[in-house]
């Protein structure tokens, strides 16, 4: 699936994009067990035999028999989960290498001991996500109540097999899906007491601070976040994307796009009006699906971009996974990115 529509992956083609607005538009693509009438919006912990439930962003109450122990997700959903000790059987969603380097939406994940049931957009299988016998999906949401990267045509299928959860990850500030998400890594049994869990908390706490403290110092730099694709370049709406809202409120000074479409997550442009906005720092989208500065660089108007001749150019991490060790490094490069630039001219 590809044309930034709403946080998509950017197109490789114009059917793809209508194919991935037309899914993602419907709402209730899944439904989870249990009740929208619960009060507890975490997590009732429950060991090995005991009933598990988990409140998720739908409203719905997911409950089970026992804690899930197979448990399918996507892929930086897995990833997020991995980082608290929390293991997947199965993954959907893109983890092939990029550039014959892994892919950022995988983090740290071991892909050799996980079966993805579909790397593309319309590709979940339903019969290999069947095969695992499966306790328990769960994906992001971009918003509510569709879940990522689960394929409508199919969806009712896979709704029969196992239970599911969905964590909002749109038009909130980034602080929201990753304390949802370390609230249902405890859920799943995740000790947030260990040495890991604890240093990686405390560095996404100390980049945080850096990147305020770079934000200040380089007051009034305009910072741009973009994907493309073959024919139209795609700017962000920041207050669409949680980490691009966490930025704006940690003092990053965003160019903001103007909604193009009713989902309101990006300005469409064609590459002829790649310089409508002025930015002096571009973050690049660096998912599987984008095009890369390689490609990027054979566009002519990209080329001209005073940010792009001033090397002014960092990678965004659009759909990193959401949990304090994906993001400190993110916050990390982008305190880096401002430090290292200044405001330029057209």
């Amino acid at each position: 699936m590809h044309a930034p529509r709403r946080p998509l992956p950017p197109a490789l083609n114009r059917r793809d994009a209508l194919r991935a607005t037309a899914a993602l538009g419907l709402g209730g693509l899944l439904t989870a067990c249990g009740s929208k009438d619960s009060d507890t919006k975490g997590a009732a912990l429950g060991g090995d035999g005991k009933a598990w439930s988990f409140k998720d962003d739908r409203g719905r109450t997911v409950t089970t028999k026992q804690r899930p122990k197979n448990i399918v997700a996507f892929v930086s959903t897995a990833a997020a989960l991995h980082d608290y000790g929390i293991e997947c059987k199965g993954v959907f969603g893109p983890s092939k290498p990029v550039g014959g380097k892994p892919n950022p939406q995988a983090g740290d994940l071991d892909l050799t001991r996980v079966t993805s049931v579909g790397d593309d957009w319309g590709q979940f299988s339903v019969e290999k996500y069947a095969s695992l016998a499966p306790d328990l999906l769960i994906s992001n949401m971009f918003p509510p109540p569709a879940l990522w990267f689960v394929p409508e045509e199919s969806s009712k299928k896979i709704a029969a097999l196992a239970p599911t959860v969905g964590i909002n990850c749109a038009r909130a500030s980034l602080r929201e899906p990753l304390e949802r998400y370390t609230e249902l890594a405890a859920s799943l049994g995740a000790d947030l007491e260990t040495d890991t869990v604890r240093a990686a908390k405390a560095r996404f706490q100390k980049a945080e601070r850096t990147l305020r403290k770079a934000a200040e110092a380089h007051r009034g730099l305009k910072v741009l976040a973009m994907t493309g694709d073959a024919d139209q370049m795609y700017v962000a709406v920041p207050d669409s994307y949680c980490d691009l809202n966490y930025f704006k409120d940690l003092g990053i000074e965003f160019v903001e796009g103007k909604k193009s479409d009713e989902w309101g997550f990006w300005e469409f442009l064609s590459w002829e009006n790649a310089d409508k906005y002025h930015a002096d720092l571009i973050m690049i989208d660096n998912r599987a699906s984008a095009l890369p500065p390689a490609e990027l660089a054979k566009k002519p108007t990209w080329s001209l971009l005073p940010a792009v001749k001033a090397g002014q150019t960092t990678p965004w991490s659009m759909e990193e996974r959401y949990s304090y060790a994906g993001y400190a490094p993110v916050l990390e490069r982008l305190a880096a990115a401002v430090e290292k630039s200044k405001r330029l001219t057209r």
